[in-house]
């Protein structure tokens, strides 16, 4: 019988861990935080990835989920976890348009010169995609906009390659 119970315990262990793995990153993707709580207390690794390399953060940031957010870094996420290309959180929320979620990301010591596969940054990506008011922030925390990327170039070459003047001036400064 003592078989029988290790047998059944090592065959439904790892599909439930898999299913919290799962659990957790749909409730960060679609920002069901009593799900996430609930999960947290039940000590889910709020670290875990998916095939990407996406953590329920990067999930959470990236689909503009702000208590999801909260509830994660507040748990223990990593801010600063790169997936598969390199991305973090905070060059998701730079590329979408998340300046309160940036905000958070900050507060909990997010890194603002990692740099991806491409060497883009999130100053990059927020200058790219005219995020303006996230431009000012991250300059304002003390990004480094000398960083070039792959083809060597900076938030201020790609702010004028886009026609971005907003974001040229404020890199000028």
């Amino acid at each position: 019988m003592k078989t029988l119970f290790l047998k059944l315990a090592f065959f439904f262990l790892p599909a439930a861990l898999f299913a919290q793995s799962n659990d957790l990153l749909s409730a960060a993707r679609t920002g069901d935080v009593a799900v996430l709580q609930q999960l947290i207390q039940q000590k889910a690794d709020v670290n875990v990835t998916d095939a990407k390399g996406f953590t329920p953060l990067i999930l959470a940031v990236y689909n503009g989920q702000l208590e999801a957010t909260t509830a994660l870094v507040k748990a223990g996420a990593n801010v600063n976890h790169q997936d598969l290309t390199g991305n973090t959180a905070l060059m998701g929320a730079a590329f979408k348009g998340h300046l309160a979620i940036a905000k958070v990301l900050l507060e909990h010591k997010a890194n603002l010169n990692l740099q991806n596969g491409n060497g883009g940054t999130a100053l990059m990506f927020a200058t790219m995609f005219g995020r303006n008011d996230l431009v000012q922030l991250l300059l304002s925390r003390g990004a480094d906009a000398s960083l070039k990327d792959q083809r060597g170039f900076t938030a201020l070459a790609l702010a004028q390659q886009q026609g971005n003047t907003e974001a040229a001036t404020l890199l000028q400064k």
